[in-house]
């Protein structure tokens, strides 16, 4: 029997693990002489009230969508997969190369082979980890992490001796070819007399992440496979004896995240800087993991998570450039609120699942 509703635990318990995240930041943010409720202000203002705003947000929240769905997946199947970072830049890659080798007719063609070019060297790049973990029981949180530095380096030296263009100091490839640039939503939602998301990223990879959304809900509540991760993730000892490979679902998996963090690189490689730069992933990668564990690795609680962190990226940005308040704090604020929504989970749980069986012994 659980302990508590269901809808207590997916949404009671992630709003007071935010709200005690909110109240410790006001709390820093009146520490150093600044007016808590003027800051939030400014971040809904910056984040929210403007199509400037939004685009920034939603941007940021299309690559934890991807990343947080990848951490999700492997979460399912009992699998802390913290290598979306160094699966995303392979990503990357992979959306260069087919931009700069295929000769795509339209940026729509192109959108389906570079998603497709992003899915594959992201799983290929959790496919080494996944049979270490499988065959050799090597721990995935070890190998997915050193995975990452693996791949900065390699990307670095890809950028700096092979794909820079002659001539170019920075590491970095050459621009895209116009029939790969993506529609951004100043293209797609202003008209002859207003213009709307004006210098904002934000592009129709947005689209892509909420479909992936949908796809891992129909993956893993509604398909035999789905039905495997769960079942492994819940019990390997159960799942054997149902005749489920241990073996074959852990490469599976991670296969499958490795392919979903791949595919955030479509919206910053393709979509933003048309071209392939170091540093795109930017920490998404491990942004995923709190996205995952806020949204209970559930794909409707990711998207939520996913645009709170977007929110929380914008906002922060907003209150770095208005205010005395530096950067430095807006990542503690951050941090927080990754710290109780993830780590400090249980502290706010426990309660909870206290009084909800007093008041159901109460009843009863």
């Amino acid at each position: 029997m659980q302990k508590m509703p269901a809808w207590a635990d997916a949404v009671l318990v992630p709003m007071i693990s935010l709200l005690l995240a909110a109240i410790l930041s006001a709390l820093v943010i009146i520490s150093i002489g600044e007016d808590p409720v003027a800051a939030f202000r400014l971040m809904v203002d910056g984040a929210l009230m403007r199509s400037a705003g939004w685009g920034y947000t939603l941007y940021y929240a299309t690559n934890f969508m991807f990343t947080g769905l990848a951490v999700a997946v492997a979460f399912h199947a009992r699998m802390f997969n913290i290598g979306g970072e160094g699966q995303a830049m392979l990503g990357g890659l992979g959306v260069a190369l087919a931009c700069l080798y295929i000769p795509w007719p339209h940026w729509s063609v192109a959108l389906i082979g570079t998603s497709l070019a992003a899915m594959l060297f992201g799983a290929a790049w959790a496919l080494i980890p996944a049979w270490l973990q499988a065959k050799r029981g090597s721990h995935i949180v070890i190998t997915t992490i050193m995975f990452n530095f693996i791949a900065a380096t390699l990307l670095n030296y890809l950028l700096v001796n092979v794909l820079r263009p002659k001539g170019a100091m920075d590491p970095a490839t050459a621009r895209f070819p116009e029939t790969t640039n993506l529609p951004t939503f100043r293209d797609m939602f202003s008209t002859a007399d207003t213009v709307l998301f004006r210098g904002t990223p934000a592009n129709v990879s947005f689209f892509i992440a909420v479909f992936a959304c949908f796809l891992v809900w129909l993956l893993i509540w509604r398909t035999r496979l789905g039905y495997e991760l769960r079942a492994f993730g819940q019990s390997e000892p159960a799942a054997l004896y149902a005749g489920i490979a241990p073996a074959r679902i852990t490469i599976i998996a991670l296969l499958i995240s490795g392919a979903l963090a791949g595919l955030m690189a479509v919206n910053t490689t393709q979509g933003e800087a048309e071209r392939l730069i170091l540093n795109s992933t930017e920490g998404a990668g491990f942004i995923g993991i709190a996205v995952a564990l806020m949204g209970r690795s559930h794909p409707l609680g990711v998207f939520i998570a996913a645009i709170l962190f977007g929110f929380l990226y914008q906002g922060g940005a907003e209150l770095a450039l208005w205010t005395t308040i530096p950067r430095e704090l807006i990542v503690v604020i951050q941090a927080l609120v990754i710290l109780f929504t993830g780590a400090l989970d249980n502290m706010v749980r426990m309660p909870l699942e206290r009084l909800f069986l007093a008041l159901r012994r109460r009843e009863s």
